[in-house]
């Protein structure tokens, strides 16, 4: 029986399979046409995945870039289960291998019953009959290749495109955490709003995350610099501008101090026995945006606490999920089966 370890992120989607590693890491988005047939609207799929994404910005006037997962819930749940199951032939696992699969699905800290049952119905479209959950703090942790205690307190910051999960907990369950709507995504839209109103120049999403991701910085003297590709706003013709790592710094402090209030409130409510295993442990930082030059240490010092960091920050949950997922005692204590 094949076993996978599924993260359907907002921006990326990442599949692990035990024994061979991370087998798919594709954004989660696909290009939609929209057409009439007999007099009613209809979607039909020109792309998926990263063939879909670089079409942002690109695409024909009735062609639209839908991204089915959005802050941490399946908002378009036929479309999920169209992109899944072509992420999962990719992997060569059709839907009638996917029958014999067993799957563990990533879901954000505090998820609901409703949103399992989503996932249950995405799996049962997929053809994919045994599954599992699991929460992104616990699979996070993991991913750092650490062993959690059955009563020693860990801390979880995990911080993806559209969402943030943050949590203290032990073998035992959950101690204190949450979820937030915030996350890299925020930071590419205000650039982009800020470039706009600053310099008079209009940047597409793209350019915004790859400006983000090539010269964003928590040091206060980075000097890295990109040129970027737009359009004049007052003209829309054409135009490129050089941007440096001092302009995005006070974007991104704005937003990393907004999540870092929520862990502050988090370990606010801790017990003290609780919050002084967290002192000595230090937080688990996982999440793209982690490897941002700067941010870990900012993290540190910012809250006065010690940081941990992962090999491959964006990819810990779903590394930390394969533990969980081939392990049948931490099974049984960091994952459900409903």
């Amino acid at each position: 029986m094949k076993k996978l370890v599924i993260d359907f992120g907002s921006s990326t989607t990442k599949i692990y399979m035990p024994g061979c590693g991370v087998v798919l890491t594709e954004a989660t988005c696909l290009a939609v046409e929209e057409y009439e047939e007999a007099g009613e609207k209809k979607l039909g799929i020109k792309a998926y995945g990263d063939k879909a994404r670089a079409l942002a910005g690109r695409s024909a006037v009735n062609t639209k870039i839908i991204n089915p997962v959005f802050e941490g819930d399946i908002v378009h749940e036929n479309l999920a289960a169209h992109l899944l199951t072509y992420f999962l032939e990719k992997i060569e696992i059709p839907v009638r291998k996917a029958r014999h699969a067993e799957v563990m699905f990533i879901l954000p800290c505090g998820a609901k019953e409703a949103l399992k049952a989503k996932y249950a119905r995405l799996a049962d479209a997929c053809g994919i009959e045994l599954i599992h959950f699991t929460l992104t703090p616990y699979a996070a942790v993991l991913g750092h290749n650490v062993v959690i205690g059955e009563s020693t307190p860990m801390f979880s910051l995990d911080i993806g495109a559209t969402i943030t999960n943050i949590a203290a907990f032990s073998q035992d369950g959950m101690i204190s955490g949450l979820n937030i709507n915030l996350g890299g995504s925020n930071i590419d839209v205000h650039l982009i709003d800020e470039l706009a109103e600053s310099s008079g120049f209009k940047v597409g999403a793209l350019t915004a995350e790859r400006l983000k991701n090539s010269v964003g910085s928590l040091l206060h003297d980075d000097n890295k610099m990109m040129v970027a590709d737009g359009r004049e706003v007052k003209t829309g013709a054409p135009a490129s501008v050089a941007v440096n790592s001092g302009q995005l710094l006070p974007i991104i402090t704005a937003y990393i101090d907004k999540i870092l209030e929520y862990v502050q409130l988090v370990i606010s409510k801790l017990q003290p026995d609780v919050a002084s295993a967290v002192m000595r442990g230090g937080i688990y930082l996982s999440g793209g945006l982690m490897k941002m030059d700067g941010l870990a240490e900012y993290i540190g010092e910012k809250l006065g606490i010690p940081v941990n960091m992962p090999e491959e920050p964006s990819l810990a949950a779903v590394i930390g999920g394969g533990a969980i997922l081939s392990d049948y005692a931490l099974c049984e204590k960091l994952a459900t089966d409903d």
